[in-house]
């Protein structure tokens, strides 16, 4: 069924890729994205950590990107449910937009990028390009500039996650192209996923010797942190009306 018919398949597709398959019970570039997040190492960012979403260490280049929020309801001024064309105006002519193909597997993305620097990504199903009519619904960040409420972003380590949100679970499955995931006890929202690794280059997490497809761990190198963030939509709100 075209995605444009059936929004919310967008959503669930991500959800069943994503957050199903790092959760803790063990059912069966890129760090989260296969082709511009493929970084084998931890992606640190020159910050000072700090749980405060206030004490951001980024300042937007040129104070146009206001909104550096993380949260439900998506990244910054990039809101679930919104049109393109409704975020290209929020943006203005200072925002670029270049198509990302391919990023991670089934899915394709926009770069999303201002005053030099890139914001976030819009994912959309692999060769369906965004109109500027259609919904965002799906959005990642690796810009640590970008926090939850809980001051929870890329960069941001995973011992620092910890005090946010409780006891982390990583784990990864090789048959989702071994993207190394985090959850925690007090996950804030079921439509936001951390992601921190890849289990065929460097993981955050500290595994026994892989013996099956699913592998997790309560336990994580010193120095690992979140590389990238993604929030999708599983609501109505990303329906065509």
């Amino acid at each position: 069924m075209p995605f444009r018919s059936a929004p919310l398949n967008f959503g669930f597709v991500l959800l069943s890729t994503v957050l199903l398959v790092s959760s803790c019970n063990g059912s069966g570039n890129q760090s989260i994205t296969a082709s511009p997040d493929s970084s084998p190492s931890i992606a640190a960012s020159p910050q000072t950590e700090t749980p405060s979403a206030s004490a951001s260490p980024d300042v937007a280049p040129t104070g146009e990107v206001q909104n550096t929020t993380i949260s439900d309801k998506g990244v910054g001024a990039a809101q679930l449910g919104i049109r393109l064309g409704e975020l290209k105006q929020t943006l203005g002519a200072t925002a670029t937009f270049t198509e990302k193909s391919p990023f991670m597997v089934d899915f394709d993305a926009i770069e999303v990028s201002q005053g030099g620097e890139v914001q976030f990504y819009l994912l959309h199903l692999a060769k369906q390009p965004l109109k500027d009519s259609d919904l965002i619904q799906g959005i990642l960040t690796r810009n640590p500039k970008y926090r939850t409420a809980e001051g929870v972003g890329a960069g941001t380590s995973i011992a620092q996650a910890e005090q946010a949100y409780g006891k982390v679970t990583l784990s990864y499955n090789t048959q989702n192209e071994a993207r190394e995931y985090a959850r925690f006890e007090r996950q804030p929202v079921p439509n936001i996923s951390f992601a921190t690794g890849n289990g065929n280059q460097q993981t955050a997490g500290v595994y026994p010797a892989a013996s099956s497809e699913y592998n997790e761990t309560g336990n994580f190198r010193p120095d690992a942190k979140i590389q990238s963030v993604l929030v999708v939509c599983l609501t109505d709100v990303c329906s065509a009306p």
